[in-house]
């Protein structure tokens, strides 16, 4: 597919300022084209949230005022949609930067295979090969009540995290977890909003980098509850493309929100490859799967285990807060690993240490 031009930093550059200046770097926005288009989809078979119809309307507004183009597969916005679906082909959908999956429900829900999904075997071969070669997905809502039973979308959405269930809608505090990233840049560090809040079916942690979670002191989370680590938005990179979820946005009035449409729209942008920084929502278990899949033939065995170990160390100082010592460790495998010659590894380390700079 076309790609857009990313200013992506490369290793040795995010460790410059890392290291040297000892900064979070900003986001920074790539030299993208003028415009590029986006295909909100809105298609339903089950329950219909009345904010899909106000989700597609701002979005059409965004990208009238940030330089992209939209379209609509949605055939309850007979003004909007296209007339058939968009989803023929990975060659086809190669013409959207990003694909918004605004809480399509079909009923799927009870894993009943005779139930039809909201795409088909053709239609989820040709979405699995947009993902497969770049492609951009962005998932509202109850974007994560759709195709249960496709176990590859449940990954898409993140982690395999499904929606269970959900309390009356109430106040809540989110908090945002990763304030690096383009799309919580703006955000406070405590968000207390009104909205639905979803219960899922397993905490994604993980397999993705987790955004903000909510804080399930500040609201009743009924018999679902998560406990003390709840993620509700989170984003991964995904078999080669990009993947960017919220939950939150069941409240028509988010959609009129300019805090919550700013957010929405780096997020947006982040999967088309408009913008970049904060780690790039890279993991510690997609940087260790990129060093276990470098051939032993090219990787010295001695130099792949004390990178290995290495991120060991600062995945554990990560996780217990103590950011700093992961910031150090991390150095340490970013400099091992130039021995491995293999600049993904690198500039995957490098964005580690970037997103924990961040933390700092």
């Amino acid at each position: 597919m076309k790609q857009l031009v990313r200013n992506v930093m490369t290793g040795a550059c995010a460790i410059g300022i890392t290291a040297t200046v000892g900064i979070v770097a900003a986001p920074a926005f790539a030299e993208s084209p003028d415009e590029y288009k986006v295909l909100v989809v809105g298609q339903t078979l089950g329950f219909r949230h009345s904010h899909i119809d106000d989700t597609t309307l701002a979005v059409i507004r965004l990208g009238e005022e940030h330089g992209f183009d939209v379209d609509v597969w949605d055939s309850r916005q007979p003004d909007l949609t296209l007339p058939t679906t968009p989803f023929t082909s990975a060659a086809d959908l190669s013409q959207y930067a990003s694909i918004i999956f605004a809480s399509p429900v079909d009923a799927t829900n009870n894993l009943d295979p005779a139930r039809p999904r909201l795409l088909n075997d053709t239609e989820l071969a040709a979405l699995q090969g947009y993902i497969h070669d770049g492609g951009g997905y962005v998932g509202l809502h109850a974007a994560t009540d759709s195709m249960h039973t496709v176990p590859w979308y449940s990954e898409l959405t993140g982690g395999g995290a499904r929606f269970r269930n959900h309390p009356a809608q109430q106040m809540a505090t989110m908090r945002v977890e990763s304030p690096g990233h383009p799309s919580t840049a703006m955000l406070p560090a405590e968000w207390v909003r009104f909205d639905e809040w979803y219960n899922f079916t397993t905490n994604p942690r993980d397999d993705v980098h987790v955004l903000i979670t909510l804080d399930e002191s500040t609201y009743s989370p009924g018999s679902g509850a998560m406990g003390a680590d709840h993620p509700i938005a989170w984003c991964q990179n995904f078999e080669g493309g990009r993947s960017w979820y919220e939950g939150a946005g069941h409240t028509d009035a988010s959609w009129a929100d300019p805090l919550f449409l700013e957010h929405i729209l780096a997020g947006i942008e982040w999967t088309a490859g408009v913008v970049t920084g904060g780690g790039d929502c890279v993991t510690f278990s997609e940087v260790n799967e990129l060093l276990d899949g470098i051939p032993a033939s090219v990787k010295n065995a001695k130099l792949g285990a004390d990178v290995a170990g290495s991120l060991a160390d600062a995945e554990e100082s990560a996780d217990s807060g103590d950011h700093a010592a992961a910031i150090a460790t991390l150095r340490q495998a970013w400099a091992k690993a130039h021995g491995i010659q293999d600049d993904v590894l690198v500039a995957k380390i490098a964005d580690l240490i970037e997103w924990q700079e961040a933390l700092r």
